[in-house]
């Protein structure tokens, strides 16, 4: 793997750098680097999806949930203040877990769009 793809796995969290180093391994470097690109595009960051959970307590419960796709628990949370903040302060604590879940189906939808390119 070469150093600008390094680099651009470098604001990951370990365990998700991990996890797209495993998946792309054996792409050549074009096909690393178009991968990282387009999987940039569509992951969220751990500190977006604990910003907007945060910003459940003061309003809008929910826009964590409609970021990582979640549309129906976003309009949940939204209607039942996030539970009663109950599921705000679950995603709050799970926020890292949250993103990782939505990242790893980001980085395979990603690799199915590069396999149809492929054919």
């Amino acid at each position: 793997m070469n150093t600008n793809i390094l680099m651009m796995l470098s604001n990951l969290e370990a365990e998700e750098a991990m996890f797209i180093q495993n998946l792309i391994k054996d792409m050549n470097e074009d096909q690393q680097r178009n991968f990282v690109m387009m999987y940039q595009n569509k992951r969220r960051d751990t500190t977006l999806i604990l910003v907007t959970t945060i910003i459940g307590f003061f309003g809008f419960a929910g826009i964590q949930r409609f970021l990582t796709d979640q549309i129906g628990m976003g309009i949940l949370y939204f209607f039942t203040g996030g539970f009663c903040l109950v599921g705000t302060i679950v995603d709050l604590v799970n926020h890292k877990s949250l993103a990782f879940e939505y990242n790893q189906k980001a980085a395979y939808e990603t690799l199915n769009v590069m396999k149809t390119w492929n054919q």
